[in-house]
């Protein structure tokens, strides 16, 4: 596990945006009104008004309208930067054509919302597998989920490994930061794309890269943003990122994303919740 940094008020601050909610049980947890998510909303834009915070993350990249004036320079391509982390939110916490059937308010704290593929699957596709994928208190993963993966890149010199801290480095206390997005839809069957694969990662040019996220899924739509997650819900996110996201989805097959849970170098081993999609246009940036 990575050394945890000394420069800890931003460095928890971004974590806080993948700690899972843990006061009670899951099942303990009632479904969110649609007046509890307005409250969140208007507890975001009172907490950011006049207070200079930069375009925030995720959003419907169909939309290119914002009005947010932050300005800050988009990241180096991922190829001339570092691969520092990868994991994944149960639902795609952005919104395009591809995944956009909403998936509800969930319980309030990022689990069960979100958006999923809004395209069909065949009956062999949704046969449910014999084991639990990736479980955790908040449930476990099924044929036909959807996943949003995060392929997080680093302008600071540093390894693929836990936790968005592996992104940061005593030399570089601000690195640039990028995000590669794919959103995968989970699917029964073998001949699907391989998790691992598409997870798998090597040293190119003298940057680590992440080698196999698909290309055939639509030109990534570029804008500026933040860093996402549930702990963001009612703050804005300080944190300035570069954001690359893939308008296709890809099929998956479920099986090799369980495989994948149960042991890899980021220690992920369960899908993380959603932030509410932002739709402040004061808290967007202006898509080109």
């Amino acid at each position: 596990m990575n050394k945890v940094l000394p420069y800890t008020a931003s460095f928890t601050l971004l974590l806080s945006a993948c700690t899972p909610y843990t006061s009670s049980s899951y099942s303990e947890q009632k479904m969110a009104t649609d007046s509890v998510i307005k409250v969140q909303r208007q507890a975001l834009a009172n907490n950011t008004q006049g207070k200079g915070f930069g375009p925030q993350s995720p959003r419907d990249i169909d939309n290119k309208n914002g009005s947010n004036t932050v300005i800050f320079g988009q990241a180096p391509a991922s190829t001339q930067m570092n691969l520092c982390n990868i994991h994944f939110h149960k639902n795609a916490e952005h919104k395009a054509k591809d995944f956009s059937v909403f998936a509800g308010n969930g319980d309030g704290k990022g689990h069960q919302s979100g958006y999923k593929f809004s395209g069909t699957l065949s009956k062999n596709e949704l046969k449910p597998v014999s084991q639990k994928m990736c479980p955790s208190k908040y449930g476990a993963l099924s044929s036909g989920d959807t996943i949003e993966v995060h392929y997080v890149y680093s302008t600071a010199d540093v390894k693929p490994g836990k936790t968005l801290g592996a992104c940061l480095s005593d030399s570089i206390k601000n690195p640039q930061l990028r995000v590669e997005t794919q959103v995968y839809v989970l699917v029964n069957d073998n001949k699907a794309l391989d998790f691992t694969s598409l997870t798998k990662f090597e040293t190119r040019n003298g940057y680590q890269q992440a080698i196999n996220i698909p290309t055939n899924t639509g030109n990534p739509v570029q804008y500026t943003g933040s860093t996402t997650g549930p702990g963001y819900n009612e703050k804005a996110s300080p944190f300035q990122v570069s954001w690359s996201v893939r308008p296709k989805v890809a099929k998956v097959n479920i099986e090799t994303v369980g495989k994948w849970c149960k042991g890899n170098v980021f220690g992920e081993d369960h899908a993380h919740g959603v932030r509410n999609l932002v739709k402040n246009p004061a808290l967007l940036s202006q898509m080109k």
